[in-house]
């Protein structure tokens, strides 16, 4: 288990997105496997099955990228950070939760920008604004940002209450 050493609210939230996650995969698998059977055994295609699993892509890709921050398997170059002298190491490591946040966020704006401009437009088969696809690149990079967010602090605040005398109260 992923999450056994965390908390009730974290199990829920990430119980929550792997929900989300796994229910996309599954839609995404049984229209492919529904739209080739239909297309060589009736020889009839879903004209909207292609648009509908892309649309539905940025939803799976971001439900692993939230999943990936807060649980701590983004990958990372820790040969290179082992190598830096152990007393720099707290600061670099601080330094690249602080721009992993900024870098993410930035992108969250991008693409809400990007979801205001053509977010409006119907996607032609399946009748959706494509708004529903692009804004899946909104919720994930601010919820991946918030990830890191929530693990700059908690790394943060252990290190501080860490440091106190042995007699302070925490």
């Amino acid at each position: 288990d992923p999450d056994a050493n965390a908390g009730l609210l974290d199990k829920l939230v990430n119980r929550l997105v792997e929900a989300v996650g796994v229910s996309v995969l599954v839609m995404i698998v049984v229209v492919i496997f529904a739209n080739a059977f239909s297309r060589y055994a009736l020889n009839y295609s879903f004209s909207w099955a292609e648009e509908l699993v892309q649309m539905s892509m940025p939803w799976l890709a971001m439900t692993g990228v939230f999943l990936s921050v807060r649980r701590g398997t983004m990958i990372k170059i820790d040969y290179f950070f082992e190598k830096i002298p152990v007393r720099y190491q707290p600061a670099i490591a601080y330094f690249g939760y602080a721009l992993n946040i900024l870098i993410l966020l930035s992108m969250a704006i991008v693409s809400l920008e990007f979801v205001f401009l053509f977010g409006g437009d119907e996607a032609l088969y399946v009748g959706l604004p494509t708004g529903f696809s692009t804004s899946a690149l909104v919720w994930g990079m601010a919820g991946a940002a918030m990830a890191y967010f929530a693990e700059f602090f908690r790394v943060w605040r252990h290190k501080h209450s860490s440091e106190r005398p042995s007699g302070a109260k925490k």
